[in-house]
C-alpha cells in the first residue's frame, strides 16, 4: 500500500516516521527493523536509525510504500 507523508520542517528522522505511521510498535522496534535492514529509502537500504529524511523521497518498510512531502502552508 502507498501513502504520502506530509513533512513538517525540513526533515523527520527515520525511526520517528516509522513510529508516527504506525508501523511499529516503538522506538526500539523502529530501531531494530532498520538494523535488520527491513527499510529502504530511494530503493536502498538504509541502515541509519536517525536518517533525515526530507521531502521527495520514498520509504518502503513492511510492505508499506511512503511518499514523502512537504507540509504545505
Amino acid at each position: 500500500m502507498s501513502h504520502s507523508f506530509a513533512v513538517r520542517g525540513d526533515h523527520i528522522q527515520l525511526d520517528q516516521l516509522l513510529k508516527t505511521l504506525g508501523l511499529v510498535d516503538s522506538g526500539g522496534a523502529a530501531h531494530a527493523a532498520v538494523e535488520a535492514g527491513q527499510v529502504r529509502v530511494d530503493g536502498k537500504v538504509e541502515t541509519r536509525k536517525r536518517a533525515k529524511l526530507r521531502p521527495g523521497q520514498r520509504v518502503r518498510f513492511a510492505g508499506e510504500t511512503i511518499d514523502l512531502v512537504a507540509e504545505e502552508g
